[in-house]
């Protein structure tokens, strides 16, 4: 089982990661094809105008800004604290959370709307079959 996974690449971490076999990865988020509202991951009712079954997939952007964090300094085992839980609004609709990397865990140096983007990595970890996993970050952007 492991060796099949090994062949196929990284598995994504969740079903909203997108994984082509050509060209970078992506986060794909519902778009209303009624009101135009965009949300994460697959839809089939608009939380916005209540239109059913009226999306479209579509890659969100990899550039945003930092919403609203929290600073973890308690985790489950085997997790390295402190840690920044973030949650994003990326260019164009969408909102995502995930964890800022690349900048110090402290109030001091991370502001609310602070420009951020979308970083791909092999999760840290693989599952008991042996299996790597893709997954997501937010990098402080220049």
């Amino acid at each position: 089982m492991a060796e099949a996974a090994a062949t196929t690449g990284p598995r994504p971490v969740v079903p909203f990661l997108k994984i082509p076999e050509r060209g970078d990865p992506y986060l794909q988020g519902s778009e209303c094809g009624k009101c135009g509202a965009l949300y994460l991951g697959e839809r089939n009712v608009c939380g916005s105008c209540g239109a059913r079954d009226a999306f479209t997939a579509r890659p969100l952007s990899n550039h945003g800004t930092l919403y609203v964090y929290s600073i973890v300094h308690r985790s489950f085992p085997g997790i390295e604290v402190p840690y920044v839980s973030a949650i994003v609004d990326l260019e164009g609709g969408g909102t995502v959370k995930g964890n800022l990397i690349g900048i110090d865990p402290d109030p001091a140096k991370i502001a609310m709307g602070m420009p951020v983007e979308v970083v791909y990595e092999i999760a840290p970890r693989k599952d008991a079959e042996g299996n790597e996993y893709l997954t997501y970050y937010f990098r402080p952007r220049e």
